[in-house]
C-alpha cells in the first residue's frame, strides 16, 4: 500500500474517530449545545460546516507559501468567512426554511475554533489534496456527532425523530418524520442547553469506553504471540 493510500487512510481515521472534533477535541461546542435540538438541525449545519472546512483547506493549501507569517491568521480567517458568506447566501435562497431556524449559528461557522484550527494544524502545511479531504472529514466527524446527539436529545425531548425534515426536503418530505413515542408529553430538560450537555457527556464517555475496549483487545492479540512462543521454550 502507497504512503499516499496511508495518508489518506490514516486522514479519514482522525477526523471521523481518533481526534473527532466533537467528542475528541471538544472543539466548536458552541453550535454542538446550541442547534442540536433535533438531527435536521445538527446535521444540517454539521454538513455545510464540513462544506466550509473542506472548501478553506482546499484554498489556503495552495497560496500558503505567499502567506507572510505575520498576516496569516487575518488572511485565513477572511477566506473562511468569504466562504461562509457564499453557503449562508446558498442557504438563504434555497433552503429558507432551514436558514431561520439555524438563524446566525451559520454566520458563527467563521468563528467555529474547529475550521481555524484546521486551517492552522494542517492546510497550511500540506498539499491540497490532502488538506481538502482533512477538512471534510474533520467536519464529516461534526456532522456525525451534532446527528447523534440531535437525535438523542430529539427522542428523550419531543419523542420523535427528523422532525423539521421538511425545512431541507420540502412538505412531502415529512412522512419520513418518526414518532418514536406516541402520545408523548416530552421531556424540556432535554431540549434545553442541560441536556445538550449531558448528552455530550454521553457521547464522550460511549467513545472513550469504546476506544479503551478496542485498546485492550489490541494489547491481548499482540501478547499471544509472545505467551505462546514463551510457554514453547519452557
Amino acid at each position: 500500500m502507497s504512503q499516499g493510500t496511508n495518508q489518506y487512510q490514516e486522514i479519514v481515521q482522525n477526523g471521523l474517530w481518533r481526534q473527532n472534533p466533537g467528542v475528541v477535541q471538544l472543539l466548536g461546542l458552541c453550535p454542538t449545545l446550541a442547534v442540536t435540538t433535533s438531527v435536521v438541525n445538527g446535521f444540517s449545519l454539521g454538513l455545510l460546516t464540513a462544506l466550509v472546512m473542506a472548501a478553506s483547506n482546499a484554498s489556503v493549501s495552495p497560496v500558503r507559501r505567499w502567506v507572510p507569517s505575520e498576516i496569516r491568521i487575518p488572511v485565513f480567517i477572511l477566506i473562511i468567512a468569504a466562504l461562509v458568506t457564499v453557503g449562508d447566501l446558498a442557504m438563504h435562497a434555497y433552503l429558507h426554511a432551514l436558514h431561520l431556524v439555524l438563524g446566525i449559528f451559520i454566520p458563527l461557522i467563521v468563528t467555529n475554533c474547529i475550521v481555524l484550527a484546521r486551517v492552522e494544524a494542517f492546510a497550511a502545511k500540506n498539499n491540497t489534496a490532502p488538506s481538502a479531504l482533512d477538512g471534510l472529514m474533520m467536519g464529516l466527524g461534526l456532522a456525525l456527532v451534532l446527528a447523534i446527539l440531535g437525535g438523542i436529545r430529539e427522542v428523550i425531548g419531543k419523542g420523535t425523530l427528523f422532525s423539521g425534515i421538511d425545512l431541507a426536503l420540502g412538505p412531502a418530505a415529512k412522512q419520513f418524520v418518526i414518532t418514536v413515542v406516541p402520545h408523548y408529553q416530552g421531556f424540556l430538560l432535554a431540549v434545553l442547553p442541560p441536556g445538550a450537555f449531558m448528552g455530550l457527556a454521553l457521547l464522550v464517555a460511549t467513545r472513550n469506553w469504546l476506544e479503551q475496549r478496542r485498546q485492550a483487545k489490541a494489547g491481548n492479540a499482540s501478547s499471544a504471540p509472545v505467551d505462546t512462543a514463551m510457554a514453547h521454550g519452557h
